[in-house]
């Protein structure tokens, strides 16, 4: 428990960054639950039902996530 302990707050430090670029074009993001490199994620804001949601979420978000965060394997949205 304590490796995915640590691993969420890696995956949050990246998402403070990440946070910030879509909130730019008035959308956020919640980290939901990190369990076996499997990253849960919901899009808020306008990324909430936008059609480039999940070009976002595979292009941006878990792009960024894998880069920064090794033990980050997969990015969904909930």
């Amino acid at each position: 428990m304590q490796k995915e302990d640590n691993l969420a707050k890696k995956v949050e430090a990246a998402l403070q960054e990440i946070r910030a670029q879509l909130q730019m074009d008035g959308g956020d993001i919640e980290l939901v639950k990190v369990l076996d490199g499997k990253v849960e994620v919901r899009l808020k804001g306008a990324c909430q039902g936008c059609p480039m949601a999940s070009i976002t979420l595979q292009g941006l978000i878990e792009a960024q996530l894998k880069e920064k965060v090794a033990d980050a394997l997969e990015v969904v949205a909930v």
